[in-house]
């Protein structure tokens, strides 16, 4: 199966957060509610620092995801 690169998700038991899912390398889900990043990889010291640098970057990837997907339910 083919996952597209973001998903987006919520869940009525936590009303408030929106989750982006980033299913491509390093995998990891987003609260945009408070920016929580949950991780859903393993890292070793060398990930661990192209995940520092990277990090702000997977952020902003998914927040425009989000931003975009509600322009479209908007249309």
């Amino acid at each position: 199966m083919e996952l597209p690169k973001f998903i987006l998700g919520d869940n009525t038991d936590f009303p408030n957060a929106i989750f982006i899912v980033h299913t491509e390398f390093p995998r990891f889900v987003i609260n945009l509610e408070n920016d929580e990043v949950e991780w859903l990889e393993e890292f070793d010291q060398h990930d661990q620092k192209e995940l520092e640098t990277e990090t702000e970057n997977y952020i902003k990837e998914a927040t425009a995801f989000y931003d975009r997907e509600i322009e479209r339910y908007d249309q």
